[in-house]
């Protein structure tokens, strides 16, 4: 629900701008006011987890969410829908770090902890193409306000079900918050998110993405120096980026993400802009995508115990690389199975591959009492990745198509060439998450 929420309004975008009269300008504000505040929050909310219960925690994020979620799907102004994304992004910040550190450490490290892991990798990983099938489907049968209204009673049903069936534990010290590294860490990944998010209308040489850039790096020192020289109880405890596992996932993490988020964008764009599919159309194409995600993740969730992180990362990464490079060669006259399915069956398996050993190798010889912050310090390269990807690859896409246009039109063959860019930069994104695969240490076959 969480991870749904970040693509399945992109169907929906031209149904909000019509419904409630937002500008072209605006309009990227319903995303990335969630995608902001998510960002903001995840390793304060990780924290949260580990000091004061994380089923706690978790209920909370989604009770907040779930109501931040029906006041979106009853706005009747811009500006109300943007404040309720916004704070359906707090909510998400809480209860995401939550789901990792329940799995984690509930199931200890083992084949019982990869199956579950495997699991929720396959989620996360089939989020955005199951948010672009749910959205075309809403979209097109009922109202974009289902996009958002839909999470109710999901929303309600969790909160029972919780209540019900999980544990609550928590750090058995005091419970006391660093909120100077809370605030700090915060506003540097908001600041850095809110430079990323603007390179695709103002570039990245303009002072809308330095100032928030440099603003965010300060920022950054300043909650190390915090945590390292500062804080008696620390958000992060910066011995844990010692761990190759830690450092090698997250760095994976942040790499695989910034191509993996793109593909559901720009196929979508493709299938919509090019070949004239509704949105309904649209939404349907990407089910083959879930399958492979799903097949990819239980895949991999049965072999990383046996085999280890490195051989599973490196087929994944083999996988989408040739599926990018294969998309990478579309017309505007491709043939809908051969130039999207199989090419979307590659990359997606990838995805299912790649994300299992990642959420393993990043959660691995962490103490429980830092399950939380690790869960939300994974998440946070995850979501920086996927800005800073989607914003690389947009703003390339965008000023191919811009150099092949005619009189402000995009005719078919310049949308084709900037999808095509950003595919084989996407590639590039996956190569180097493979490399950065060897920083993880080798496994070790259990006795």
């Amino acid at each position: 629900m969480v991870l749904l929420d970040v693509s399945i309004v992109n169907v929906a975008l031209p149904s909000i701008q019509g419904g409630l009269g937002f500008t072209p300008a605006d309009l990227q504000w319903v995303v990335n006011a969630y995608t902001l505040t998510f960002a903001g929050f995840l390793l304060l909310g990780g924290r949260a987890g580990d000091l004061f219960g994380r089923r706690r925690v978790y209920i909370a994020g989604i009770a907040l969410f779930t109501l931040a979620s029906l006041a979106g799907g009853l706005a009747t102004t811009p500006e109300l829908l943007i404040a309720a994304r916004a704070v359906q992004g707090i909510g998400a910040a809480a209860l995401s770090p939550a789901t990792l550190a329940l799995l984690t450490t509930t199931f200890p490290e083992g084949p019982r902890r990869s199956a579950a892991l495997g699991l929720w990798s396959a989620v996360a990983g089939g989020a955005g193409a199951v948010g672009s099938i749910s959205g075309g489907l809403l979209t097109g049968y009922l109202s974009w306000r289902w996009v958002l209204l839909v999470n109710i009673p999901i929303g309600i049903a969790l909160i029972i079900g919780s209540a019900r069936a999980l544990e609550d534990r928590r750090d058995s010290g005091p419970r006391r918050l660093d909120v100077p590294g809370a605030i700090t860490v915060t506003l540097s990944l908001m600041a850095l998110v809110y430079g990323i998010v603007q390179t695709a209308e103002h570039g990245w040489g303009s002072a809308q993405f330095l100032l928030p850039l440099a603003a965010g790096v300060v920022l950054l020192a300043l909650f190390l120096w915090i945590e390292a020289r500062v804080a008696k109880r620390p958000l992060i405890r910066l011995g844990v980026f010692r761990s190759r596992p830690v450092t090698g996932g997250n760095l994976v993490g942040l790499l695989m993400n910034a191509a993996f988020l793109s593909m559901w964008y720009f196929v979508s764009l493709y299938v919509q802009d090019v070949l004239g599919l509704s949105p309904v159309q649209a939404g349907l194409a990407f089910i083959p995508h879930t399958v492979m995600v799903v097949v990819g993740a239980r895949i991999s969730s049965r072999l990383v115990h046996r085999v280890g992180h490195r051989p599973l990362i490196a087929a994944g990464a083999l996988s989408a690389f040739a599926g990018f490079i294969w998309q990478a060669q579309l017309t505007p006259h491709s043939d809908f199975v051969l130039m999207v399915v199989v090419p979307g069956a590659l990359m997606a398996a990838g995805v299912g591959l790649v994300f299992t050993p990642v959420a393993t190798a990043a959660t691995s010889g962490v103490a429980p009492a830092d399950a939380g912050v690790v869960s939300g310090l994974l998440n946070t390269s995850r979501q920086i990745g996927g800005a800073l990807g989607l914003a690389v690859l947009t703003t390339l896409s965008t000023a191919r198509i811009h150099a092949e246009s005619a009189d402000g039109a995009a005719p078919p063959d310049a949308l084709v060439s900037g999808y095509g860019l950003a595919f084989w930069v996407a590639a590039g994104f996956v190569a180097a998450g493979a490399l950065a695969a060897l920083i993880l240490p080798r496994h070790r076959h259990p006795r």
